[in-house]
């Protein structure tokens, strides 16, 4: 039998299953937690439902065929309805894996960042960094802790979606970055040790986006972080003399 006689050869459920045992093993022999491994490939399954669903409701869509304005009309309808529900099964597969927006602990406060949420963190990270100067030296356990105070002023679903606002953020003040690294990052005249510290730093970026984004918040966690503060007004300071 041919492969256009069977069909589609799409992985069922028992195929996809297996290949996330298999995923999750050979995390577990890296070891990486179970939680954290359970949580990134819940991240996937999730991202792949809301790109595909970003992707079927980019628009231009149309009825096959030519069979009159009643079956396109009724096609359309159909189609909007599996997109709605395709867009419903995404928005629950996020659900499960990092609990509805807006879920805070005891007396308000949002969960701690988690170690693989920082992780996620640098690798959206470096390569936004690298993009603009070269490699940084700073010390990584204090790049951990810059990286868990930025992380405190987000959900969990917001820290679901830090990649992609961190590239928008990179993106949106491209020039106003390439100036600031040029004059006190890596390379210029500014040492690494001091208030400017953090330019020698990815965090830079990270610290800048949640200081437009939300400073209060930011800086709450800061301190709670017990952080030199000097670092962050350098940084700032920095942030506007590439105005």
């Amino acid at each position: 039998m041919s492969t256009a006689d069977e069909g589609r050869q799409w992985p069922d459920e028992a195929s996809v299953d297996n290949a996330r045992t298999t995923l999750l093993r050979l995390l577990a022999r890296a070891g990486v937690p179970s939680d954290d491994a359970r949580q990134l490939i819940g991240l996937l399954e999730a991202g792949a439902l809301a790109l595909a669903h970003k992707e079927l409701g980019a628009g231009g869509r149309s009825a096959p065929g030519d069979k009159g304005a009643a079956y396109e009309s009724g096609w359309l309808d159909g189609a909007e309805s599996l997109l709605e529900e395709l867009g419903d099964l995404a928005e629950r597969s996020l659900v499960r894996v990092v609990g509805e927006d807006g879920q805070h602990g005891p007396a308000g406060e949002r969960p701690r960042a988690g170690r693989m949420e920082v992780e996620r963190a640098r690798v959206a990270l470096t390569p936004l960094y690298l993009s603009f100067t070269a490699d940084s030296e700073l010390d990584p356990e204090v790049t951990d802790e810059v990286l868990a105070a930025v992380l405190g002023t987000m959900s969990p679903r917001q820290r679901a979606g830090y990649a992609g606002r961190l590239t928008e953020f990179a993106s949106m003040h491209r020039a106003r970055l390439e100036r600031l690294f040029a004059q006190y990052g890596p390379g210029s005249a500014i040492t690494l040790h001091g208030r400017y510290s953090l330019v020698h730093s990815a965090t830079s970026i990270a610290v800048l986006e949640r200081l437009v984004a939300a400073p209060q918040g930011l800086r709450e966690e800061w301190d709670a972080a017990e952080l030199p503060p000097a670092w962050l007004e350098g940084l700032m300071t920095a942030w506007n003399a590439s105005a």
